[in-house]
């Protein structure tokens, strides 16, 4: 029998709490919404009014996985939906906004990926991303190389960068910025990029051939644009291990000689936030939003 729970006066049936989803560490469904209960505070702030696309993999990331855009089927009705504009027509997507439509949420066994922009000003970026991606034999080493000249280069701009992981091989790049238009993003975004490439010519590709990647980071610059989305901070990724995408200090971007000291995996990240609180919060505060120069 599905047990019921109450979470915020929401009656949630939350199923198949002892099947394992992670086979390298036998981590279960009930820790992964164990998880995603304490980690709420931190997490539900960069949700919030933001349209998320899941990527589920209800059998854990060797079965099946799928993105899911529109409301799934049998969404409750006190779950927040808007509709969201697309080039294709518009549609209905879910906003996660407290701790029940969360956990309803993480109990479809899910990624969080959410776009640079709120639902009240769709195509209006209030965020620049990085994606740094590394292409093999190149690690989250190099990525933090790259990371560190961006954060100075956007330092020059009047622009406060963030790091986090990936939750896979790489490191993202966040900044608040005061909204603009997405393709405006988007080009500053390039600009850098490939600034970055003819100023580290061995280490950047601004290009995602892959021909060119080999040893190299590939600096996504294309997750700025009003479509694409990014794995939202502190979700767990569909991965062998449960590894999150976690906030990390400069310090350790700057320290990091390994990839195994960025890798993070569920358990690591309550004693994380008890000792450095939600190292993201300055993107949340509009007061520390950089103007696009």
């Amino acid at each position: 029998m599905t047990p019921i729970t109450e979470v915020e006066g929401r009656r949630l049936a939350l199923s198949n709490l002892e099947k394992v989803l992670y086979p390298q560490t036998g981590f279960t469904k009930g820790e992964l919404l164990h998880y995603y209960a304490t980690t709420a505070d931190a997490l539900l702030p960069h949700l919030r009014d933001r349209p998320v696309s899941f990527l589920r993999y209800p059998d854990g990331p060797d079965g099946q996985m799928f993105f899911a855009k529109n409301v799934p089927p049998g969404t409750p009705e006190w779950v927040t939906t808007s509709e969201v504009p697309r080039v294709e027509g518009p549609a209905r997507m879910v906003l996660v906004q407290d701790l029940a439509s969360l956990m309803w949420a993480a109990n479809l066994v899910t990624e969080f990926h959410t776009p640079q922009w709120v639902i009240g000003a769709p195509g209006e970026a209030d965020r620049l991303v990085f994606d740094l991606d590394p292409g093999p034999p190149a690690t989250v080493v190099e990525c933090c190389e790259v990371a560190l000249w961006l954060r100075e280069r956007l330092t020059a701009d009047g622009i406060e960068a963030y790091a986090k992981t990936s939750g896979s091989k790489g490191l993202h790049l966040s900044a608040a910025i005061r909204p603009a238009p997405s393709e405006r993003a988007t080009e500053y975004a390039k600009a850098l990029a490939v600034e970055a490439e003819k100023t580290l010519p061995r280490l950047v590709v601004h290009r995602m051939t892959k021909s060119l990647r080999p040893g190299k980071v590939f600096v996504d610059w294309s997750q700025n644009a009003a479509r694409k989305t990014t794995a939202t901070p502190y979700t767990l990724r569909a991965r062998s291990g449960p590894t999150v995408s976690a906030p990390v200090t400069w310090e350790e971007v700057e320290d990091c000689r390994s990839p195994d000291s960025l890798t993070f995996l569920a358990p690591d990240l309550a004693p994380r936030l008890q000792d450095y609180g939600d190292l993201l919060a300055p993107l949340l505060d509009p007061t520390r939003a950089g103007t696009l120069p």
